[in-house]
Parts: structure tokens; sequence; C-alpha cells
């Protein structure tokens, strides 16, 4: 007997050595995983940041000092018009007039359009942020040796006037204005739109239709539009939203003068439904983890199915529901496919002003600069991204507070 329990025994620690081992391979597994997947977003980080900072060798047409003895940011917007007529040919000028009324312009938007018609500074040599910080010295000297009417500058390419000027065809000009705001359009509508459309099908699934094949068929169905590739969505989009429903996308039902329907409100409609079955998944997924018990307590106090799910499941749900939407969001904001089929443009200068208008998107505008061949619009588009990058993480923030705001209702 003390012979078969020493064996027991002996066999029970070598397995239990065993397990151990392979424990701490796994272990070791997970954390080596973590750390290359931290590694290589510090490096993403990184590179998009050496980018958009950085020293610029610039030379402008026309001397600021030549035009105003103070400056430009100082002066009111009748004497900011008036440089523009006297140095501007009256073809131009009427030109900028029939797009953008100068008398309609705010007093920054003015000095912007000085300065990229008239001043036109151009970057002759940009440099990223390491060598900027390292190599000082040698940039003044080429400075000085080959563009000796140039001035070195130490540049932020995202700044505030990157944020409020509208697009241009110029680097050292252009903002993301008109993109910001139409990638904020299509992602505030898309949410109005899929948020309560997605919750309402999950709650049907889950709580009222019956386990029977064609739920089943639907519910697979949902399962393998999460997959499609978002291409095949904007295709869809393009033959209903833009032209099959022309008449409603267009805004030629309320008498807008709209010739098609690539319009904002095609796109919201289209990313609608990109990332509805992912929403509905999430939703369907949080409302199973509700414990029936809760609903049958419910239902033992006298409330009917409706009051049930609005009064109990659903702020249980909430956390769950609110996770899938960020994700959701998240690949819906950095979408391009779509939007380019369903009409966005690649260059536009006039800022959306509701769900009938033309738009462009801060992804679009990434890809399109980072295809130009001055090097100056690499540092933009890294400007850009960042800029995306800060617009996500409010997004996720906000849904993240609601999130935890649900949790702590849910926990009480």
């Amino acid at each position: 007997m003390n012979k078969n329990n020493s064996v027991f025994k002996s066999q029970a620690q070598g397995n239990l050595k065993k397990r151990h081992r392979v424990s701490k391979i796994w272990r070791n597994s997970f954390f080596l995983s973590t750390t290359i997947g931290i590694f290589s977003l510090v490096i993403l980080l990184f590179s998009i940041i050496n980018q958009a900072f950085g020293y610029v060798i610039v030379e402008n047409k026309v001397d600021p000092a030549s035009l105003s003895s103070i400056p430009l940011k100082s002066l009111e917007r009748e004497e900011l018009i008036s440089i523009l007529q006297e140095n501007l040919s009256k073809n131009r000028f009427k030109t900028i007039q029939r797009d953008n009324p100068v008398e309609e312009l705010k007093r920054s938007e003015l000095v912007g359009l000085v300065t990229s018609e008239i001043i036109k500074p151009t970057t002759l040599k940009s440099y990223f942020l390491i060598p900027s910080l390292t190599n000082k010295a040698e940039i003044i000297r080429t400075q000085q040796d080959e563009f000796p009417n140039a001035v070195v500058q130490f540049r932020s390419w995202i700044s505030l006037s990157f944020l409020s000027d509208p697009l241009s065809t110029n680097p050292d000009t252009t903002g993301i204005r008109t993109a910001l705001i139409g990638s904020l359009w299509i992602i505030v509508v898309t949410v109005i739109i899929a948020f309560p459309i997605g919750i309402g099908a999950a709650i049907y699934l889950e709580e009222y239709s019956s386990n029977n094949w064609l739920s089943r068929i639907i519910k697979t169905n949902i399962d393998n539009l999460a997959g499609i590739p978002s291409i095949v969505y904007g295709l869809l989009g393009l033959a209903i939203f833009v032209r099959g429903l022309n008449l409603i996308t267009s805004g030629a039902f309320i008498g807008i003068d709209q010739s098609n329907g690539r319009t904002i409100l095609s796109a919201a409609l289209t990313m609608s439904l990109l990332i509805l079955p992912l929403i509905i998944i999430n939703a369907q997924e949080a409302i199973r983890a509700v414990p029936s018990s809760l609903r049958q307590a419910s239902y033992g106090l006298g409330a009917t199915r409706l009051q049930t799910i609005w009064y109990h499941v659903l702020p249980a749900a909430m956390p769950g529901i609110l996770t899938g939407t960020i994700l959701a969001v998240s690949r819906a904001i950095g979408e391009t496919a779509p939007l380019i089929l369903v009409g966005a443009s690649s260059f536009i200068n006039k800022d959306p002003s509701g769900l009938f208008s033309n738009f462009t998107v801060l992804p679009i505008q990434i890809y399109n600069w980072t295809t130009r061949p001055q090097a100056e619009f690499r540092n933009v588009a890294a400007a850009s991204i960042l800029v995306l990058l800060i617009v996500l993480l409010t997004l996720n923030t906000a849904a993240i507070l609601l999130r935890n705001h649900f949790s702590k209702n849910k926990a009480a």
C-alpha cells in the first residue's frame, strides 16, 4: 500500500511539474505577444510624431512686411480685403468672391487667404523631428549655402490654423477643417441611424423571436455580414442610396438643388450598413449575458416583457452594448473604400452644411496626401493622422464614460 501511495504521489508531482511548465510557457507567450504589440504601437506613434514636427526651410514669394507694417493677424477685416483687392488680379479676385464671398469670411480666414494667395510661403526643404533635434547646425548651414533668401523655422504641422483652415493644394497653407467636419458629420449621423436599429434588432432576436430555422438563418447571415469586405458595402450604397434613392439622398424631394445623391446622407447610410452587424452581434451577446433570474424576478412582480427589457435587461446589458459600439465606430471612422464609391471628394474646400452637402473625410485626405510628389505632404498626412487618432480617442472616451456610468448603476 505504501508503495502504491508513493508511486501515486510521484506521478502527481510529475504531472504538477508538467502543468506548471506548460503554464509558464503559455504565460511567457502571452507576455511576449503583449510586449510585441506595445512595441509596435510605440514605433507607429513615434513614426507619426517624428514626421509631424521638425525644422523647415521656408521662402515667401511676397514679404509680409511689404503688405503691412503690422502683423496680418492684427489687421481689421476691411484692411485684409483691401490687400486682396490690390494684390490679386481682377479675375482671381472674382473667382474667390464667387466661391467664398470675402465679406462673409472671418478675419482668421482672410489672413489665411492673404497668406495662401499673396504671400505664398513655400517649403524648400523639410526635416523630421529627430534630425531637427540632432542636426540643427547643419540645417542652418544648408539654408545659408543653398537658400540664402529663405528662413529656418521649427514647425508643428498640427496647429490651430491647421484645424481651422480649409483644404489647399499648397502643403504650407492647407488645413483639414473641411475634411474634419465631414468626418464628424458622417460619424454622428451613422451612430444616430445604426445604434437604435442595431439595438432594436438585437432585442427582437434575443427576447422576442423563437428559436426556429428562420431565426437561425437570420443570425447566421448577420454573423457573415460582419466579415464582408467594406468595398462591398460601398457598392451596395452606390446602387441603393446614390442611384436608387437619389430623390431622397440628393435632397431633391425638399427642393434642394443637388445634382446627385453623393451626399453625407448617402455616406452615413452606407456606413450604417457597415457597422450594423457588429452592433447587433455585440448587443446580442450583452443581452444574452443578462441572467434569466433578473427577467423572472421582473415578471414575478407583474412587469410586462417590454417593461422588463426597458427597465432591467437593457440597463444591465448597456456596458457590453457600448463596448460593441466603440469597436464599430472605430472601424467606421477609418474607412475609405465605401466613401469613395458613394461620392467622397479627394479635394473640396467648401464645408458641409447639412445632410445633403458634398463631403470629404480625413482618411481620404490622408491617402491623397501620401500619394503627392511633394515631401511636405507626408508631414501634413502625419499631422492629419494625429488629428484622426485624437478624434477617435475622444469618441471612444465618451463611450467609455457612458459605459462606466451604466456599470455603476448596474452595481448599485
